[in-house]
């Protein structure tokens, strides 16, 4: 049994095809055929049925399930190795909220990939508690996202503070105003983000606090949804204030912020990854370089 057989039964496996499967791993049919072969002639089994569609056999699923173990193993041998050049190199996988992705990321990675062309990332959008469940289950490498209480399972750094602040259309008649109490949101129609957002948390709890039944019409899953709502004045909102700032100054001029003192409390917004995991040098280098950074170059509006 060799690397590249159990390589050949994982593509198959997918494909469903030993001519895709030639395909893929630039090898011929027969080559493909016979190196299934062996290892079935090795093991004494029949790992693939080789009618249309091919299918694996139940030996040939337990067989994949413990090939695939193996080749996870043999690729972070491979990067252990490559990480001894000290050279930083690897694949990232980056989960962030949609919002921070549109404030931060893009200066991050500019700044990153300019530095350290031979790491590669990849960003996926999700809430902040679909982020740490992510970390966990190594699903992600490293999540930025607002920092909840700490948790023995995680290592978390802050990068910066964020508050939330309410936002209307220039055409609301509070648009005027430059303070309200949190008293005058009791009638208001809310446009809200998601029950399972770490900004919707923030606010439910702000208004129980205060005894307070929002009255919401609407629930959106992003924070450029709710701006683009609260500009056509279908509804007020409360979202972060690093995301409101950036929209007006980028906008055209269709949202005021009104601030409210009850809001104002700083969120922490940090890197946080899983407690003893091993980190390439990729990951190593990425966490060193955005630990290091001032808060003030994530809230810059450069």
């Amino acid at each position: 049994m060799n690397i590249n057989q159990l390589e050949t039964l994982v593509t198959i496996s997918k494909t469903m095809s030993f001519r895709k499967a030639g395909e893929l791993l630039n090898l011929t049919q027969p080559a493909v055929s016979a190196q299934i072969k062996s290892l079935e002639d090795e093991f004494r089994t029949l790992l693939v049925d080789r009618n249309q569609p091919v299918t694996l056999t139940d030996s040939g699923k337990c067989f994949l399930e413990h090939a695939e173990k193996i080749l996870l193993t043999v690729g972070e041998l491979k990067q252990r190795l490559a990480d001894m050049s000290q050279i930083p190199q690897g694949h990232i996988h980056i989960g962030t909220t949609a919002s921070i992705a549109m404030q931060i990321l893009p200066r991050v990675l500019s700044y990153f990939q300019e530095e350290y062309p031979m790491i590669k990332t990849t960003i996926h959008s999700m809430t902040s508690s679909q982020i740490m469940t992510a970390v966990e289950n190594g699903v992600i490498d490293i999540g930025i996202a607002y920092l909840s209480d700490k948790n023995p399972a995680y290592e978390a750094a802050v990068l910066y503070y964020d508050t939330f602040e309410l936002i209307v259309s220039v055409d609301h008649p509070l648009s005027e105003l430059k303070e309200v109490s949190i008293e005058k949101l009791r009638t208001l129609p809310f446009i809200m983000l998601t029950t399972d957002t770490a900004a919707r948390k923030f606010v439910d709890e702000i208004f129980k606090a205060y005894d307070i039944i929002p009255n919401v019409v609407m629930e959106l899953s992003s924070s450029e949804e709710v701006k683009r709502m609260v500009e056509l004045n279908l509804g007020v909102s409360i979202i972060s204030k690093l995301s409101a700032v950036n929209d007006l100054r980028n906008a055209s001029g269709k949202l005021s912020i009104i601030k409210v003192d009850e809001l104002d409390i700083a969120h922490p917004v940090g890197v946080v990854y899983k407690a003893g995991r091993y980190l390439s040098s990729a990951m190593q280098q990425f966490l060193r370089d955005l630990k290091g950074m001032s808060e003030t170059h994530f809230l810059s509006s450069e």
